[in-house]
């Protein structure tokens, strides 16, 4: 059965306010956790639209780069393509020339996926990582402070893709992915990881997002068609940060709040 979610939304105008508002929540997670721990995990995606929370992020004339507490930061990627770090489709490459060259945070807390290797080395490479920084054993999980996530205009979400063998992955930390659609391997978190997050957000951006989305949110269930469907926090708390035209099929009365799903 399906755990009961509670959903904090916000909507934006537009990108502009909607990377504002991205970046304003991600201070806000890291701050906190650095307080209460004393340091900040997070697991990013790549993608357009983050890319410009990253920009706002590392611009020296915002806030965040001299509030963030970059020292205290380690990060880590949700999923990679399998491309060298240098390839113009790294999720890594562009998370480093928008933000991570830009901003003091030392190097020994950056773990990107090697995505240049064997897509099954790769994966068993990161699940020792993950295993090895988090100390964990088992049937353990790691659990990260933050979770940045995206949302294809296919549902799918890190790279969990609709009808793929990671749809049905419930075992691994991290695992290869063949996506027929793309025809191409990917590295990515698994759902039940992602799952164990603190704090799991969507930045969702774009009319070809309302489908999906709406899927998302009102169903019907079905995680093979929509494999965003399977992120259903073990806290019973997810948050989607939007624009305007992503929630067009939504009915939502606000501009922010709070709505379920699931049960």
């Amino acid at each position: 059965m399906s755990i009961k979610i509670t959903v904090r939304y916000s909507i934006a105008a537009d990108k502009v306010d909607l990377s504002r508002l991205a970046a304003d929540y991600l201070l806000e997670q890291i701050q906190a956790a650095v307080a209460k721990r004393g340091r900040a995990r997070i697991a990013l995606s790549g993608g357009s639209t983050p890319k410009e929370m990253f920009a706002r992020l590392a611009d020296v004339g915002e806030r965040y780069r001299e509030a963030m507490p970059w020292s205290a930061v380690e990060v880590y990627w949700v999923d990679e393509r399998c491309v060298p770090p240098s390839h113009i489709y790294s999720n890594f490459r562009m998370t480093q020339e928008e933000l991570l060259e830009l901003v003091p945070i030392p190097k020994d807390q950056i773990f990107r996926m090697e995505g240049e290797l064997e897509p099954e080395v790769a994966a068993s490479r990161y699940e020792a990582q993950l295993r090895n920084h988090f100390r964990i054993e088992g049937a353990e999980s790691p659990r990260f402070d933050v979770i940045a996530l995206g949302l294809g205009d296919d549902g799918h979400t890190a790279s969990i893709f609709p009808h793929t063998k990671a749809v049905h992955e419930f075992e691994r930390l991290v695992v290869a992915n063949y996506v027929p659609q793309k025809d191409s391997w990917r590295i990515t978190l698994t759902w039940p990881v992602i799952n164990q997050g603190r704090s799991v957000f969507f930045l969702i951006s774009g009319a070809d997002k309302a489908v999906p989305l709406q899927r998302l949110v009102e169903g019907p269930r079905d995680p093979d068609l929509q494999p965003s469907q399977l992120i259903r926090p073990a806290n019973g708390n997810l948050v989607l940060l939007c624009d305007v035209a992503a929630t067009a099929n939504l009915r939502l009365q606000a501009s922010s709040g709070l709505l379920q799903i699931g049960g």
